[in-house]
């Protein structure tokens, strides 16, 4: 039995180590040379992120300041070098050694990158012409990358983008169906628009790697090494392990701790499923069951704010929207998956009627179970409004010191927490086979880690106070880790005069050299993905095969809105697989977000662009519990020694709920506050987790007693109903009026003031110019006034012909100009406005809220009748 836990956990370490910081581990120098490596790439990233090098070149005259593309170029140099000295490129190559291949592939990922910034002038000045030398750098760069890509991720990414470049230089061949070809591109055009310019590898996603998603994944590094990730996991067990299931809801909660700072499903899973899975087992869970709670929970952390598997940064640089918007959108709907996800995992305890953990007799009476919960919950918005109000009022009280009025404020609340932390022993994690007599207190262990809160108030208060950029605030917050990291073992030490602060210190250095390295190996994979997922948006631009995509997924569908959306969705899904976080998103957002956008419009479904990125993204993510690759389901199995596919498939069916919410914030955008008041947010919140808790009862067919089939049905027309009450209202009443086209310079001057025009747009197809195009768009007009005068100002060019109301062709850089390059109308056609959608005043869609509570209300008095088991 010991032997099979000790291969158990062999088998974790080794899976966690291919997928997130190399398999390799090397001793002596060679060892040495790459952890020092692995250093100095989480120095460079501090350097460029201060203000350090302006200091040195205003100080000293020297030339110390990196330009983005630089930064970009030095940091994929890094990425590459390790990748090829930290994975083994095969499975029989020592993990112990580096094979002299290795070096050579290091050697020319190093001479591919710092080629550019080298000849960066004689490049520039013959921007377009690549020379021999050129197109060997870029032909190098290209292949050492793919090869990194293989070593770091696997197979899925590699083939994904040899296709796209496959599709460059063939895509004009015959043998391809006429509707995707295109004319295709020489062999220097091509390289030179991949390597030699910001459109393809050192693109947008690798910028964002650099520049922001690097510093969050070295905090959460640091986090992990000064002892966070431990601390989340008792806090969680000591709050929820007593209850029904108790460990399978701390794995959620803590998982949801873990998912605030880490980039990987899969390094999460590992991180709690080593501690929550055999606890699970313990209590009765059986062993697919333990391992999909675990899965289920992790890929939501990549769902949940404020990093979301270092995916929010880049949906910020894609869809233009600000960072802190962001953190607003996805809130939401990560919460209530997560509420959802608890609710699940206790409907499973009640079928199988499991037992909580032993407590201590402090939490034996309902009243102190209360008491502890509220106090819980006050502290929480204590603390947010000391956060957002108490900094606040700091920057207004003292505008020329907040920086370091802020930083005294950290010093002397650190000092506080670190003395009360070391009143109490330091936390060090249980052995989950060993005997469990009784749960540890929640204020005793809450106590133990409240330092490692400072570092996450100090980033929220950069992002939200100060509105710094989400790099500074890493940088800053990352600053702050680094000095608890090196200081808490010391101050411990000095607070319970234990002596030997040398030994504490040198501990404190030690996590230190850690975190650094860590946070690098860590950045490896997500270092060449960004590179390479850059490979098929530099296609797309050079291409525009996203419009290719468009018409394929639109020609399946036949036009019908639904059968749109659950294609995108499956090929989302499929898309992920294998891929992380963040070149899962770049791939599917690149891919299938215009899919969504073009096809959506030409039904006549407009949806803001973030609604469509993270349901594109919600997508991807679940493909790292889908079967059959799945590697997060991979890693729990290997825990909990359950079969990898059931444990895959059962995860799915917990995550149902998880794809339920991109179709709902498709329809309904109040689920990601957009434009709603705060009393309004709120009532959604409630009204979403209560239809959420109702849509997971339905999937588990189990409520209040084990459901019948009317049931099931029941719940789910309720939760809809929750979801989504405009769905019955529209079918009694349509939303719009429909007017006639020629209407709209009249309907456009008698809106009024800061009104939006909604309208219908037809031309012949430019391919087939037999085939009428429809595209639905909405026209802001501004301030009152002359109908055709707001038209224009809104970039709408608008004639009156023969009762038609013609449309002029959109100037370059018009808000409305790639809407219609997307739509490619035939140019010597005219173009119509065929009709205008005027809203309508309506009841209340709440209204429908009304039937869906009476319906509650009868099955809850029938499932009542039979219920066994109590519901708490």
């Amino acid at each position: 039995m010991a032997e099979d836990i000790q291969k158990r956990e062999i088998d974790v370490d080794e899976l966690v180590a291919q997928v997130d910081t190399g398999a390799r581990s090397v001793s002596g120098g060679v060892g040495l040379f790459i952890a020092g490596l692995a250093f100095a790439w989480s120095v460079f990233q501090l350097y460029v992120a201060s203000n350090v090098p302006f200091w040195i070149a205003e100080t000293f005259g020297i030339h110390a300041v990196f330009n983005n593309f630089d930064v970009r170029v030095i940091h994929l140099a890094f990425a590459l070098t390790l990748a090829a000295l930290a994975y083994p490129l095969f499975k029989s190559a020592g993990r112990h050694h580096v094979p002299w291949y290795d070096w050579v592939l290091a050697l020319l990922g190093i001479y591919a990158c710092l080629y550019l910034i080298v000849f960066d002038d004689a490049i520039s000045a013959r921007a377009g012409l690549p020379t021999t030398s050129d197109l060997v750098a870029a032909t190098i760069g290209m292949c050492v990358l793919a090869i990194s890509v293989y070593r770091a991720l696997g197979l899925p990414l590699v083939i994904v983008a040899g296709v796209f470049v496959c599709y460059v230089f063939f895509g004009h061949s015959t043998w391809l169906p006429e509707a995707i070809q295109w004319k295709g591109a020489s062999y220097g055009k091509a390289m030179w628009h991949y390597w030699m310019q910001t459109e393809g590898v050192f693109g947008v996603a690798l910028g964002v790697s650099a520049s922001m998603i690097f510093l969050f994944v070295l905090f959460g590094s640091l986090l992990e090494k000064a002892g966070a990730g431990n601390y989340f996991i008792k806090l969680a067990f000591s709050l929820l392990g007593h209850l029904r299931g108790g460990p399978a809801k701390a794995a959620v909660v803590a998982s949801a701790l873990s998912g605030l700072y880490s980039g990987s499903s899969i390094a999460n899973v590992v991180t709690t499923g080593t501690f929550t899975i055999p606890l699970m087992k313990r209590t009765g869970f059986p062993a697919e069951k333990a391992g999909a709670v675990e899965v289920a929970s992790s890929t939501n952390g990549q769902l949940t704010p404020p990093v979301m598997g270092a995916a929010a940064f880049l949906i910020a640089e894609f869809t233009g929207v600000a960072y802190t918007e962001i953190i607003r959108h996805a809130f939401l709907p990560a919460v209530v998956s997560y509420i959802a996800l608890v609710y699940i995992v206790h409907l499973e305890a009640l079928k199988l009627d499991l037992k909580g953990l032993p407590k201590p007799p402090a939490l034996m009476t309902a009243t102190r179970r209360l008491i502890g919960v509220l106090t819980g919950f006050i502290l929480m918005c204590v603390l947010a409004a000391a956060v957002y109000y108490g900094l606040g009022w700091i920057k207004v009280a003292f505008p020329d010191i907040t920086f370091y009025t802020v930083v005294l404020l950290f010093l002397a609340a650190y000092l506080l927490l670190v003395g009360l932390a070391a009143r109490n022993p330091d936390l060090e994690m249980d052995d989950p086979d060993a005997p469990l007599t009784e749960l540890p207190r929640p204020g005793e262990v809450a106590v133990t880690g409240l330092h490692y809160i400072l570092p996450i108030v100090i980033l929220i208060w950069c992002i939200l106070i100060e509105r710094f950029s989400p790099a500074l605030s890493a940088y800053y917050a990352t600053l702050s880790m680094i000095v608890i990291v090196i200081t808490q073992h010391p101050l411990k030490a000095m607070f319970r005069g234990a002596g030997e602060l040398g030994v504490a210190f040198r501990l404190g250095i030690a996590d230190f050299v850690a975190g650094m390295i860590g946070g690098a190996r860590n950045m490896i994979a997500i270092g060449v993905a960004t590179g390479a997922a850059g490979i098929i948006v530099g296609t797309i631009s050079l291409t525009g095969a996203h419009q290719v995509v468009g018409e394929f997924v639109e020609f399946l569908s036949g036009g019908n809105l639904m059968a749109m959306l659950l294609l995108v969705a499956l090929m989302s899904l499929i898309l992920g697989m294998g891929l992380p976080t963040t070149a899962n998103y770049i791939v599917v957002s690149s891919l299938m977000a215009p899919v969504i956008v073009s096809v959506g419009a030409a039904s006549g479904l407009l949806v803001p662009l973030i609604a469509v990125h993270m349901f594109v993204f919600y997508f991807g993510i679940l493909a790292d519990d889908t079967p059959p690759v799945g590697l997060a389901a991979f890693a729990a199995a290997a825990i909990s020694g359950g079969d990898p596919i059931k444990t895959g498939f059962q995860g799915f069916g917990y995550d149902i709920r998880t794809a339920l919410l991109p179709f709902l914030f498709i329809f309904n955008t109040e689920l990601l506050l957009i434009d709603v008041t705060l009393w309004k947010a709120i009532f959604v919140f409630c009204i979403a987790t209560v239809a959420m808790l109702l849509f997971a009862a339905a999937t588990q067919g189990y409520f209040l007693a084990r459901s019948r089939i009317w049931e099931t049905v029941a719940l789910l027309v309720i939760a809809l109903t929750l979801f989504r009450p405009g769905f019955w209202l529209d079918l009694v009443d349509p939303p719009y009026e429909n007017r006639p086209g020629a209407e709209v310079v009249d309907i456009a001057g008698n809106l009024p003031a800061g009104a939006e025009l909604r309208l219908t747009i037809e031309g012949p197809d430019f391919d087939n110019p037999d085939e009428i195009d429809k595209l639905t768009i909405e026209a802001p007009l501004g301030e009152a006034g002359d109908g055709a005068e707001r038209l224009k100002n809104a970039g709408l060019l608008v004639m009156t012909e023969d009762g038609k109301a013609l449309l002029e062709e959109p100037f370059p850089g018009t808000p409305f100009f790639e809407k219609f390059q997307d739509f490619d109308f035939y140019g010597d056609a005219p173009v119509t406005i065929s009709n205008i959608e005027l809203p309508k005043d309506r009841i209340a869609k709440e209204v429908f809220y009304i039937p869906a509570i009476v319906l509650l209300v009868v099955v809850v008095l029938l499932q009542r009748r039979r219920q066994t088991v109590p519901a708490f």
